[in-house]
């Protein structure tokens, strides 16, 4: 197993659900520990030329009430910004996207360690749900999470992301992140077949038969 794929064994993963405004949403947690300090950690996470770096160019109004754009991705507002602790934004994409947040929350473990959790809460289309499960934005965020550790250890992302995400490296990484999120999904409380049914649907899409 390359040094890339074992990330996937960094990160806890949970599976869950809350009521929101619009409705029964669906909960995806994220947490790792990063051998970083945790104002490094925020500034990775909030400085836009950083995040270019490691995740997707953005853009915007990026303070407390403004919004951002992910370039090809997300939008929103910024609904909480407590440096160097909480970041809380809307998380919107498509046309209707209905209610969908991401916070992420990070803490101090001694002076060069950080725990980064970052947790999406969203009201899911049932069909969506029931095909893909929380495998349908948590491979995404394994991803994510990923860029970031490069990123934190001077390693920096791919020099060609398009090529490498053709790579048999890049397939087994989000084979083996489908295969945790199915796993947290029954953890969760899924029937067994079905947390299998949806980590295949999952799989196929991330990792289509060449």
């Amino acid at each position: 197993m390359s040094e890339i794929v074992d990330q996937i064994n960094h990160i806890h993963r949970e599976v869950g659900s809350r009521e929101v405004p619009d409705g029964e949403a669906r909960t995806v947690l994220l947490r790792r520990t990063y051998d970083a300090a945790i104002e490094d950690v925020w500034d990775a996470c909030t400085d836009p030329e950083r995040i270019s770096r490691w995740f997707l160019p953005v853009s915007g109004d990026l303070k407390l009430g403004g919004h951002y754009q992910l370039t090809g991705n997300a939008g929103g507002e910024i609904l909480r910004c407590e440096p160097p602790r909480l970041l809380a934004v809307s998380w919107l994409f498509g046309e209707n996207p209905g209610f969908s947040e991401v916070e992420v929350r990070l803490t101090a473990e001694g002076e060069e360690r950080t725990v980064f959790e970052l947790e999406h809460v969203a009201v899911v289309p049932p069909e969506m749900w029931d095909q893909f499960g929380p495998g349908a934005v948590g491979v995404g965020w394994d991803g994510a999470l990923l860029g970031l550790a490069l990123h934190l250890t001077g390693e920096g992302a791919p020099a060609d992301p398009e090529a490498w995400a053709a790579s048999d490296e890049a397939r087994e990484f989000m084979t083996r992140s489908s295969e945790r999120w199915g796993a947290a999904y029954q953890v969760s409380g899924a029937p067994a077949d079905v947390a299998a049914a949806t980590t295949r649907a999952t799989t196929e899409f991330y990792v289509p038969a060449r």
